[in-house]
């Protein structure tokens, strides 16, 4: 299943809006195929799997880390190609949660194969968050990322932020960004800090990620903006448009109208944009926490003080007036990279 997990991973960035799943064929302790789902509408997993093995499918052990498809979709169910190859027993990680999909462990168990469940599905549920939240709540998944501060700054009262985290941090950091569908900033970034937004020191395995800008009214165009750069798509969401979005467009950026954030993020679905990293700034994470929109953070806390009541706070919005009302981490992990300490955790609100 380790396998199985390994080659799933190999989808991140090209599979979006269908899972990754990775599938190994077994007999007497030697592989005989494996395979993984490698772009939309392509074989799934299992397909590649079995027709690698071959005919010495046949009373083999299959290892898959999502159960497999019991609907046609945009290919046949894999539970029917499971039967015929013969495979005697099937091992999944991860429950299908596509109502539409879900249900082959089931049928290829009332057709005699002896099905096993839930192995290592706690990873196998990680891989696929982002496809798993968006079947759930129709919407993508949220991972905000802050370098901050022992007392929880983004920048000092006069915006400088280069370098809060040390090198490890930045490292990790754009690891994370390899991994995501889009890089979300607001205007206020983009204008201060003139990020590029762009994947450094990781390797991008699918698409590079969206650049996302978000502002209310359309920003003035510079011509010096990193992010007109052509390293990576650009999109740009305005409440308001004026006459400067000809100018971003006739510089390759995607200029979006759209009222609120629920509207961006249903947009940024449409375009199989599921995993989404939200840098910033303080304002645009308030705006997101807010409105329970963050699903998951992940912090680099340095061991420097920043202070003053005009420095940049990562919820720099209305807060809470309660301790109730806010909004806590479970599942918390913690480990130090360099002098920095990594705080990740999934946000749950408050009923």
């Amino acid at each position: 299943m380790r396998r199985a997990l390994a080659l799933a991973r190999r989808g991140i960035g090209t599979t979006h809006p269908n899972p990754r799943v990775g599938a190994v064929v077994v007999k007497d302790g030697a592989k005989l195929g494996e395979g993984w789902h490698a772009f939309p509408g392509g074989p799934h997993a299992e397909i590649e799997a079995l027709r690698a093995a071959g005919d010495a499918a046949r009373g083999a052990t299959l290892y898959v880390s999502l159960e497999p498809c019991a609907a046609h979709g945009r290919t046949p169910p894999c539970s029917e190609a499971i039967l015929e190859a013969g495979i005697r027993r099937l091992v999944y990680a991860s429950a299908d949660p596509n109502p539409q999909m879900a249900g082959g462990g089931q049928w290829l168990s009332q057709h005699g194969v002896e099905v096993r469940s839930g192995v290592l599905h706690a990873e196998a549920d990680a891989l696929n968050r982002p496809f798993f939240h968006h079947v759930h709540h129709a919407r993508p998944f949220v991972l905000a990322k802050a370098a901050m501060s022992l007392d929880g700054m983004l920048a000092t009262r006069t915006y400088h932020s280069q370098w809060i985290s040390g090198p490890e941090s930045r490292r990790h950091a754009h690891r994370i960004r390899a991994e995501s569908d889009a890089i979300l900033v607001g205007a206020g970034t983009l204008e201060r800090d003139n990020p590029s937004l762009t994947v450094r020191d990781a390797h991008v395995l699918g698409r590079p990620p969206l650049r996302v800008i978000i502002a209310g009214r359309t920003p003035s165009f510079r011509d010096d903006y990193r992010i007109l750069k052509g390293e990576a798509p650009t999109r740009l969401y305005v409440r308001e448009r004026s006459l400067q979005a000809a100018q971003w467009e006739a510089a390759g950026v995607d200029v979006v109208q759209a009222s609120t954030l629920h509207q961006i993020l249903t947009h940024l679905c449409s375009d199989n944009r599921l995993a989404l990293l939200l840098e910033g700034g303080g304002r645009l994470h308030a705006s997101f926490l807010e409105m329970r929109l963050t699903d998951e953070v992940v912090f680099y806390q340095a061991p420097i003080l920043i202070g003053g009541h005009e420095a940049v706070n990562f919820w720099n919005g209305i807060g809470c007036s309660r301790l109730s009302q806010a909004p806590r981490l479970e599942d918390v992990q913690r480990r130090m990279l360099g002098t920095d300490q990594l705080i990740r955790g999934r946000v749950v609100y408050p009923d």
